[in-house]
C-alpha cells in the first residue's frame, strides 16, 4: 500500500514527521507538503505561476505552493506510480466546526478525494499551554488506518479527525460526530507598518456556538477523538423543490 502524506504546516512540521514514523510499518509512505506554513489556504490552487518541487531527502518532497497544489501534483503526474490513499496532518491545532472551510489540512484531504482516493485529515487540538502530544495523534492515525485496512469505508467519505492534546492513555475513546459551529470571528486587528501605513490582521476564530452533544467540539471537550465524515457535495438537496417553485415562471 502506498500512502501520500501532506499538510498545511510545512514538510518539516513535527506532526507530519510523527505521522510518517507511525505509518511506515504499515505502508510505503511519501511526503509531499508545502515548503512552509500555509494554514488557512483552504482549497486554493496556484494557477498563475509554475510550481517547483524539491526533494531534500528520499521520500520527502516540498512544493512552493498550497496543500492542494501538493496533493494535486502528487496524484496527477509527479510520480510514475499510483497512491492508494491520502492522509493529511497531523495539524498543529484543531479543525473543528467551521474551521474545515478554511483549513489547508482538510483541503489536502478533499483534493485527494476529488482525485478518487480515500482520505483522512488529522488534527491535534493544541492550545497555547497544552502539551503538544503529537505522539497521541500518530497513534490514533495508526489505529484508524489499521481499522480501514480491516474494514474499508465508502470511498466517497472524507474523515476529519481531531485528537485531544493529552497523552494517549488519557484519551477516553472515539466518537462519530457532526460539525459544530462557531460564532462569527473576532474583529480584524489594525496595526501600522514601519512607515506608519495601516495594515490589518485577520481576527481570531470566534468561540463555540453550537457545541452540544454529538458535535466535534463536545467530543474533544470530553476527551474523545472526534471522527466526522465529510462529503464534497455542497448541494442543499432539501431546498431544491422550494427553489424550483421560486424560479417557476421567471422567464416568460
Amino acid at each position: 500500500m502506498k500512502i501520500l502524506l501532506s499538510n498545511d504546516d510545512g514538510y518539516r512540521a513535527e506532526g507530519i514527521l510523527r505521522l510518517r514514523a507511525a505509518l511506515a510499518p504499515l505502508a510505503e509512505v511519501t511526503i509531499v507538503a508545502p515548503d512552509r506554513n500555509r494554514s488557512g489556504a483552504s482549497n486554493s490552487l496556484t494557477l498563475d505561476v509554475p510550481l517547483r518541487v524539491f526533494e531534500p531527502e528520499p521520500g520527502v518532497y516540498y512544493v512552493i505552493g498550497t496543500p492542494t497544489d501538493c496533493v494535486h501534483l502528487a496524484i496527477s503526474g509527479l510520480f510514475d506510480f499510483e497512491h492508494d490513499m491520502v492522509i493529511s496532518g497531523i495539524n498543529d491545532g484543531p479543525n473543528l466546526g467551521d474551521d474545515v472551510l478554511y483549513s489547508g489540512t482538510v483541503a489536502a484531504a478533499v483534493e485527494g478525494r476529488f482525485l478518487g482516493l480515500p482520505t483522512l485529515a488529522l488534527s491535534l487540538c493544541t492550545e497555547a499551554q497544552s502539551g503538544r502530544h503529537f505522539e497521541s495523534g500518530a497513534r490514533v492515525a495508526r489505529l484508524l488506518l489499521e481499522r480501514l485496512l480491516e474494514r474499508p469505508l465508502e470511498r466517497a467519505l472524507i474523515l476529519n479527525v481531531n485528537v485531544p492534546d493529552v497523552p494517549f492513555e488519557q484519551i477516553e475513546g472515539f466518537r462519530a460526530t457532526r460539525l459544530g459551529f462557531r460564532h462569527r470571528s473576532e474583529q480584524v486587528i489594525r496595526a501600522q507598518d514601519p512607515r506608519g501605513r495601516p495594515v490589518y490582521w485577520v481576527g481570531p476564530a470566534g468561540p463555540q456556538q453550537d457545541a452540544g452533544p454529538g458535535t466535534d467540539f463536545d467530543a474533544i471537550a470530553a476527551g474523545y477523538v472526534s471522527v466526522t465524515p465529510l462529503q464534497i457535495d455542497f448541494t442543499r438537496h432539501a431546498a431544491l423543490p422550494a427553489i424550483a417553485s421560486w424560479l417557476d415562471g421567471l422567464h416568460e
